[in-house]
């Protein structure tokens, strides 16, 4: 298990000193590139393998959104390889180790030269072995979600400069950050699960169309050819002050 410790910062919060979403998702990020980067394995390493990690999917479960100035510890695990798929857990914890969120996800490693998928090699097996522990407790969805059959097309987005990753693709949580725009004022989010379809690259246009049933909404994010680039489910419920693991 590889852990980071953070301070909330005013940066990273909402108009109601809340952490943002998508500032608890680039948590989540940084705590495995970190991990990955002491491992020896890191950003410049699968440069030059010509490799990349590419998250294919994962869902996350807040039960409580920590607070500006706040501290909290953000912790993750692999604890899986199959073929060309990668599993790791998440978890984010007060002080005191209840856990406040927690996520799975899966992710695929890329042949970057070919753009497509390959055989995770020995090497980073080997590099990851002490970090695996058991997977989360808990019922997790399955990786793929159902997109909804009828839904409310929205204006074009474009793929600017600053959602671009050194994998010199749109990020994984600046997919959120747009699918966010479109949720009601009062809908507060404690579930999330996120499909990864198709790279968005600098300059192309997103074309949002959203879905709505009770305390759900999809969101599609495709191309204006209607070819999906990620599709996003948020969830909410009452969030519960504490929770155990």
């Amino acid at each position: 298990m590889y852990t980071i410790n953070n301070r909330i910062r005013y940066s990273e919060v909402d108009s109601s000193k809340e952490l943002l979403l998508s500032s608890l998702l680039d948590y989540f990020q940084d705590c495995c590139t970190f991990e990955s980067e002491e491992l020896g394995i890191g950003v410049d390493y699968l440069a030059k393998k010509q490799a990349a990690w590419v998250l294919s999917s994962w869902q996350i479960e807040i039960l409580r959104y920590p607070q500006f100035n706040e501290t909290i510890r953000i912790s993750t695990w692999p604890y899986g390889f199959k073929g060309f798929y990668g599993y790791r857990n998440f978890a984010a914890c007060e002080e005191n180790g209840a856990v406040i969120a927690k996520a799975n996800s899966v992710w695929v490693f890329l042949d970057t030269a070919k753009m497509r998928p390959q055989r995770i090699s020995g090497e980073l097996v080997d590099a990851y072995h002490d970090a695996f522990r058991e997977p989360l407790a808990g019922t997790w969805a399955e990786r793929k979600i159902t997109i909804p059959q009828s839904s409310d097309e929205k204006e074009p987005v474009p793929v600017v400069g600053y959602y671009i990753d050194t994998n010199h693709h749109m990020n994984n949580s600046k997919y959120i950050q747009v699918a966010m725009e479109y949720l009601p004022d009062d809908f507060k989010v404690t579930g999330l699960r996120a499909e990864y379809k198709k790279a968005a690259k600098l300059g192309d246009m997103i074309c949002p169309a959203v879905s709505r049933e009770n305390n759900n909404v999809t969101v599609l994010l495709s191309d204006r050819e209607k070819n999906p680039y990620a599709v996003i489910s948020f969830s909410s419920e009452m969030i519960r002050k504490t929770a155990g693991g």
